[in-house]
């Protein structure tokens, strides 16, 4: 099966709503201030879709662990993605709420709760064939 930019552009979407939904809520306990968390939330979805993107259509390019088991390649696109989100979380959070402190413990926070809401995304798409084409012999 071949990928498509469709499917790379749906999972993008999927994962930014399940990704900013988490954010919110996170900025929203750390600063008890619900226009906080949807403020942070907000510039996030649009940096996120972006960064996710290209995220992605590298993971798509790249043929390190292309013939490991779907678990490991999962394992890695998660934790790469996961580094490159939580620097961005951070830098919006500290930007948003004037607190480096709010900044790193959004951040902080979200190590755990993505890293697990990103491997769930992961698999369900994986089992997907929504934007897969059939290789021709």
């Amino acid at each position: 099966m071949r990928s498509t930019v469709k499917r790379h552009i749906a999972k993008t979407i999927t994962w930014r709503v399940v990704g900013t939904l988490d954010t919110i809520l996170l900025g929203w306990l750390l600063t008890g201030d619900i226009s906080t968390g949807v403020s942070i939330g907000a510039v996030e979805f649009a940096t996120k879709m972006f960064l996710y993107f290209i995220h992605e259509r590298i993971w798509f390019k790249v043929r390190v662990f292309r013939e490991a088991s779907s678990n490991v390649r999962h394992i890695l696109k998660t934790i790469t993605w996961r580094f490159v989100g939580t620097m961005d979380t951070m830098f919006l959070g500290w930007l948003i709420s004037g607190s480096a402190e709010i900044g790193l413990s959004i951040g902080g926070l979200e190590l755990f709760t993505k890293m697990i809401l990103y491997y769930l995304h992961e698999r369900i798409w994986y089992k997907s064939l929504f934007g897969l084409k059939k290789k021709h012999a």
